[in-house]
């Protein structure tokens, strides 16, 4: 563990920090403990995160990949917070990191010829008194640095390279000279990088990330305090600072309201601590052993509350029979002039408005069919594992699409009963496009032809995936709304205050039996004030004129005519899953992306110096 302690944000320890990630530190680096390791049991550190609608997604899953018991039910929970209050009253919760890699390299080299070498050395040869050096055959001290080099399995499984075992394995016996990382020239070029033994051996690092060069995985998970027993995959060299070295699974659900009244709001607040009441018994002995309970809902009965109660989840049970974008879209798009409670703690507060307030008078936008104002949103962001090496495919339609290849996601926890979740409030703008327009724009003959375009690419790539045959191609309609989202992020960006970084976009693209549903949600969600400006929803008075110039924009790039030419079909590797995109064009942060950058062209969505012919925004 470390003696230091280091700060992350709440939200970093969901999206980019949780367990199994490692973090650079000044001296050496750290792997983040599991949940069994983080501080949950001080009084206040954490609270509980109330959305049953991904509480319902996420038991699924993890039963149905052996993650979670069938006897568990699943909480979420913010990840402990030190609560400056008790400042003074011990030590202030935390999480446990372990240190991970336990092999260093000397940060000074020393040149022999046109070689610069370094001393490699174990954790336990490090100086006792703070572990930052250690003392070399002269008796100087070296002040050290981790290897930037360890090995792990598509499964998640992380470990230290055995280095000695790696420079002599396929020599006899176990040789005890010195080790060294020795480099040639400034290319970086992994055939002048090796790890050299002073009896001679030697391995470059070419040859070191060789498929099974390591052997078997060993099932090592550092972050916690067991490892698995079984792992068929091969160890594969891994960069620690790669950005393939950790992907997080993520759910992000949009709130749905589910409070009309007063009581319905108290008891939705109340909800994690009433939430096993069924009768009028139980509700006495609730309020009886919680004084803070009892002072939220005094002057109500307890009969109307156990009624309340059970609406509140026969609501929620509702909303749970559709899947997260599907329930999210059907109320964004029920065209109700109101949508939610326009209170200060409202979950979700929205408005529809008509064509002439958001200035979509203009041909052009036709295949917009309506615009809602969302005032008020409340996003839940909840970590249920995590990947190596490859990303988990994205969602792409009302469903998750991670389903399909969860059980490749490592575990969080030994024993699972809680995830980590984040809550963020903000605002947003949603777009309904016209299902029978996007219908008749992908029958032209130019569109089906740039379908099979799109398509060939994507089953280029798709055969050398692992889990390829689990993989859907998306509908163009995905193609073409996601290109116009981008754009159009880029253009509110100039217009409404928020920099192009806090803006994100959610895509429907749902083919169900009932009928296609497309739609597209642009909001800023932040803990800080990027949430609440209120700049985002400012600007749809304009939004007409702002998305015929995001529009306009994409006529010309200034990679044309190659990023306009670009044929999919040419590649096999991430880059045959877009067309015409670049990051002069259409590429974002990808904080702000929902799919990483990808399923991306602006053909599609916009006339290009290519073609008119495929544009669903033209004119």
């Amino acid at each position: 563990m470390t003696g230091k302690r280091i700060t992350l944000r709440q939200s970093q320890l969901v999206f980019g920090f949780g367990p199994g990630a490692m973090v650079d530190l000044p001296t050496r680096s750290v792997v983040i403990g599991g949940l069994d390791l983080w501080h949950m049991r001080e009084r206040g550190s954490w609270r509980p995160v109330h959305e049953p609608r991904a509480v319902a997604v996420l038991e699924t899953l993890l039963r149905a990949t052996g993650r979670l018991a069938d006897d568990v039910q699943l909480t979420l929970r913010t990840p402990p917070a030190d609560d400056e209050a008790r400042a003074g009253n011990g030590e202030p919760p935390g999480i446990e990191a372990r240190i991970f890699p336990a092999w260093f390299v000397a940060r000074d080299a020393e040149t022999v010829g046109d070689t610069r070498r370094r001393r490699l050395v174990r954790w336990q040869d490090l100086n006792p008194k703070g572990r930052a050096d250690f003392i070399d055959d002269d008796g100087r001290r070296v002040a050290v640095t981790p290897i930037r080099f360890v090995a792990g399995c598509h499964k998640g499984h992380l470990q230290d390279i055995d280095w000695s075992y790696a420079v002599h394995v396929d020599q006899p016996g176990r040789c005890v000279q010195p080790l060294w990382l020795e480099e040639r020239g400034t290319s970086g070029d992994p055939a002048s990088t090796r790890i050299t033994c002073g009896c001679g051996a030697a391995l470059s690092l070419r040859d070191a990330q060789a498929d099974g060069r390591f052997g078997k995985c060993r099932g090592r998970r550092p972050w916690l305090n067991k490892d698995e027993a079984d792992c068929s995959e091969n160890l594969r060299f891994l960069t620690r600072t790669a950005t393939n070295a950790y992907f997080p699974q993520v759910l992000t659900v949009i709130s749905l309201p589910a409070a009309e009244d007063e009581l319905t709001r108290l008891v939705e607040g109340q909800m994690d601590a009433i939430d096993w009441v069924t009768t009028e018994a139980e509700m006495a002995l609730a309020r009886r052993a919680n004084p803070s309970l009892r002072a939220a809902l005094e002057g109500w009965s307890d009969a109307d509350i156990v009624a309340r109660v059970a609406q509140l989840r026969a609501t929620g049970h509702q909303n749970l029979a559709k899947a997260p974008k599907v329930a999210e879209f059907d109320l964004l798009a029920s065209g109700l002039p109101e949508i939610g409670a326009d209170t200060p703690d409202a979950r979700l507060h929205a408005r529809t408005l008509t064509r002439d307030q958001w200035d979509g008078d203009r041909p052009r936008l036709s295949p917009i069919a309506s615009v809602v104002a969302v005032h008020r949103l409340r996003e839940v962001a909840c970590l249920y594992g995590f990947t190596r090496f490859e990303a988990a495919p994205t969602a792409i339609d009302g469903d998750l699409e991670e389903l399909h290849i969860a059980v490749e996601g490592a575990a969080l926890a030994t024993d699972l009963d809680w995830l980590p979740a984040v809550e963020q409030r903000g605002e947003g703008i949603f777009l309904r496009f016209d299902a029978e327009a996007i219908a008749d724009w992908l029958g032209k003959p130019a569109v089906m032809a740039r379908h099979e375009a799109l398509w060939s690419g994507w089953e280029r790539w798709r055969q050398g995936q692992a889990y390829g045959d689990k993989l859907r191609f998306p509908n163009l309609a995905y193609y073409a709304m996601h290109g116009f989202s981008h754009a159009l992020m880029n253009e509110i960006a100039l217009d409404c205050g928020y920099p192009a970084t806090a803006l994100k976009e959610r895509l429907y693209a749902i083919l169900e039996e009932d009928g296609p549903r497309y739609g597209l949600l642009l909001y800023t969600a932040s803990t800080g004030a990027q949430g609440t400006l209120g700049g985002l929803v400012a600007v749809l008075p304009r939004l007409g004129a702002i998305a015929e110039r995001a529009l306009d924009r994409l006529a010309l790039c200034s990679g044309d005519p190659i990023c306009a030419e670009h044929d999919p079909d040419h590649h096999s590797d991430e880059r045959a899953l877009s067309g015409a995109a670049c990051h002069s064009c259409l590429l974002v942060a990808e904080t702000s992306c929902e799919a990483r950058n990808l399923y991306l062209d602006r053909a599609l969505t916009a006339p290009t110096v290519l073609t008119d012919a495929t544009a669903l925004f033209h004119g």
